[in-house]
């Protein structure tokens, strides 16, 4: 989704998340803005819900649980203060439970459009790689079936491309493994509908 400046009025963290728990539309917060949260497209919510679906089912009854939409990412103020609302997310750290947010996620899904492609690449994963729990960001493409993953090394972050209907996203980090042909199902790069 793209963001859209709201106002240029600063406001403090807390004013955000105060106004955010009463507001229609969804806002981002970067160091002071707000920024209103433009809609999705069809495909971008199948996507999202196509992830967060399989996520839901592949870690019932265990640690990790996987949140979409509402739930924002809270950066660590020591970069800037900072709170996303990326497409699904994955916690795993049971203390990490702050109603309307999470600090220590482990993955990141981020279902990139053209016009939220930069935004996806440079602000958010420069922001996103400050976070220490975090082991993987992937950005998901609409217009073809490729997904980019970013995933912590020792050495810092190793990028990795996935494509095709035969790939399979794998997620050693919480032991599962996603089809491409499930993320992308009924989409428009799938044909839509099953036969």
């Amino acid at each position: 989704m793209t963001a859209v400046p709201k106002t240029a009025e600063w406001i403090t963290p807390a004013e955000y998340l105060e106004g955010e728990r009463k507001s229609e539309v969804r806002h981002e917060y970067v160091d002071g803005y707000v920024y209103a949260m433009a809609g999705a497209s069809d495909d971008h919510n199948r996507i999202t819900r196509n992830i967060l679906s399989y996520l839901h089912n592949a870690l019932r009854g265990k640690r990790c649980e996987p949140f979409a939409i509402d739930m924002k990412v809270k950066i660590p103020p020591s970069f800037m203060n900072v709170y996303y609302y990326p497409d699904v997310l994955v916690a795993c750290d049971p203390n990490d439970n702050a109603q309307y947010f999470r600090e220590r996620p482990t993955i990141i899904f981020e279902v990139i459009s053209p016009e939220t492609e930069r935004t996806d690449r440079r602000e958010k994963a420069l922001a996103y790689h400050h976070i220490d729990t975090l082991k993987v960001y992937a950005l998901v493409e609409q217009e073809r079936m490729a997904i980019t993953v970013f995933r912590q090394a020792e050495a810092g972050w190793h990028k990795e491309m996935i494509e095709g209907p035969n790939a399979v996203l794998t997620l050693p980090e919480i032991q599962v493994e996603i089809p491409l042909e499930r993320i992308y199902e009924r989409t428009a790069i799938a044909g839509r509908s099953p036969a």
